[in-house]
């Protein structure tokens, strides 16, 4: 039996006096955080919380988000993290599908959380960024993380393919105790002294499992930086001797080709590591040679919690390859069938092992469609060569990752559809050097009726998060279609000169 939250009951009990969570000047030593923590499960205790209740968090990367995580799995909370960008519709849908008891917000985010929790009927706890205030936190402080079975769900996190709502994949406490573990040891291998940069969003399975989780299993620092800025993150590389920067490949463009990197501080750092999309080669090459240090790329789902393989240290790296399976999990290259492919074949990439999803929630025909055989089926399309590397060659699926965000086409083309000049809609990606992906849509009109790309923009933009909304909206007389009717997305061309 056991419970995430745990890692931290051990470890404040080891290093209570060392620093856990920075930003900038306001710091959280281990001990701090595990006060919060037991002060937020008592008052979840109090309000009539039972173990493996949904609790939802809506927050940046402020320490409140720890606070609040943590401190819903001592209590024995099923932890729902949810973007901050997202609008009130999107939240409702999340906390109606997952049938949340509870959602906490915070105080710089708008009236999103609370308007979604008044239309759904449960309650909303606004924050600070540094946590719930004194008069908010009633009842007594639980210290002893409630028990919990290591397949219990620790957290859903809501992922999408291209059809269909968002479905929530169930990763229970030994998944994420697990990928955590396997991180620290045999891939960033993180100790107490390390310092660990927080920029990848904590609400994303990425940070949340190699950043939060990593820090906390080894008692090191996570040093946050709300939302990602280049400039800021030489600064805080700098000002907080990073030893661990962990990004999406956007962020090291950024940082490469940003003014301030010439005269960047950064002797400190020793390891990064990459995942979220393919890292140009030219980028990571570059970055290395201009601060001194070694990108690990890797590849991981939400599914899989994340971490699924990696180029890993001490031993032979191939850039533009995602590496070889990690400690705990199983890969193979297969065809459609599910049979394994040859040497240097294309085929979908299969997962198995102690990383990979309990299922999705409430969803047990979509669980089976993607695990039929005890393997998961990713959607990515890869090549495993004669030493063992994995490369994606592309993606089934039609994600867009936009900046290291995912975007679904499909949330976008009904966002669209609510316009009542649009008879059609299809949303593709556009390849963009800086970003790796931009959101572009086709749109054909009802007849007799039309609309200016401009105002579509805009009124997507009014529906969805910031980063969803598509920047290129063209008109065409009518879409691509298969012989079922089906939209053809992957037959929609964008206009010539659209990509950057």
């Amino acid at each position: 039996m056991t419970n995430l939250a745990a890692n931290l009951v051990t470890t404040a009990s080891e290093h209570g006096d060392r620093p856990a969570v920075r930003l900038d000047d306001h710091v959280l030593t281990y001990a701090d955080l595990l006060a919060g923590a037991a002060a937020v499960a008592g008052m979840l205790k109090e309000r009539g919380l039972n173990p493996g209740d949904r609790v939802g968090l809506v927050l940046p990367n402020v320490p409140a988000f720890p606070i609040l995580f943590y401190g819903s799995l001592l209590a024995g909370a099923t932890v729902v993290p949810m973007n901050p960008l997202l609008k009130a519709r999107e939240v409702e849908y999340y906390l109606t599908d997952s049938g949340m008891s509870l959602v906490f917000g915070w105080d710089g985010g708008g009236d999103a959380v609370t308007e979604a929790a008044k239309t759904v009927g449960i309650d909303s706890v606004v924050v600070g960024a540094m946590g719930p205030s004194s008069e908010q936190l009633t009842g007594s402080p639980l210290t002893d993380a409630v028990e919990r079975a290591d397949d219990d769900t620790a957290v859903i996190l809501y992922t999408s393919g291209t059809t269909g709502q968002p479905k929530g994949a169930e990763l229970t406490h030994h998944n994420l105790d697990s990928n955590a573990r396997t991180t620290v040891d045999t891939l960033i291998e993180i100790t107490p002294d390390d310092v660990i940069m927080g920029c990848l969003p904590l609400f994303h399975v990425f940070g949340l499992t190699c950043g939060l989780n990593a820090s906390v299993a080894t008692g090191s620092c996570l040093t946050l930086i709300p939302r990602f800025d280049a400039g800021k993150a030489l600064e805080v590389v700098g000002r907080d001797r990073v030893t661990v920067f962990e990004g999406v490949p956007t962020m090291y463009a950024g940082m490469l080709h940003h003014d301030a990197a010439a005269d960047a501080d950064v002797s400190s750092l020793r390891t990064c590591i990459s995942g979220g999309s393919a890292m140009p080669v030219e980028i990571m090459k570059s970055f290395e040679d201009r601060f001194g240090c070694v990108i690990l790329e890797g590849y991981g789902l939400s599914e899989t919690s994340p971490v699924a393989s990696f180029n890993q240290p001490g031993r032979d790296r191939k850039p533009g390859s995602i590496g070889f399976e990690v400690r705990g999990c199983e890969m193979k290259v297969v065809d459609d069938d599910g049979n394994e492919v040859g040497v240097d074949e294309p085929g979908e990439i299969a997962i198995r092992g102690e990383n990979v999803m309990k299922g999705y929630w409430g969803r047990p025909e979509a669980t089976a469609e993607s695990i039929p055989d005890g393997w998961f089926r990713t959607g990515d399309v890869a090549t495993k060569d004669a030493d063992g590397f994995y490369t994606i060659v592309d993606r089934k699926k039609d994600l867009i990752i936009r900046g290291g965000y995912n975007v679904y086409p499909r949330e976008i083309e009904e966002a669209l559809y609510e316009h009542p000049a649009v008879a059609e809609a299809a949303v593709i990606g556009i390849k963009h050097t800086e970003l790796g992906e931009e959101v572009g849509a086709a749109v054909a009109f009802k007849a007799g009726e039309k609309a200016d790309p401009d105002e579509l923009r805009a009124f997507v933009k009014e529906r969805v998060a910031a980063y969803k909304y598509p920047r290129h909206v063209w008109v065409v007389d009518e879409l691509p279609k298969g012989p079922t009717g089906k939209i053809l997305r992957r037959e929609v061309q964008a206009p010539e000169g659209t990509g950057s």
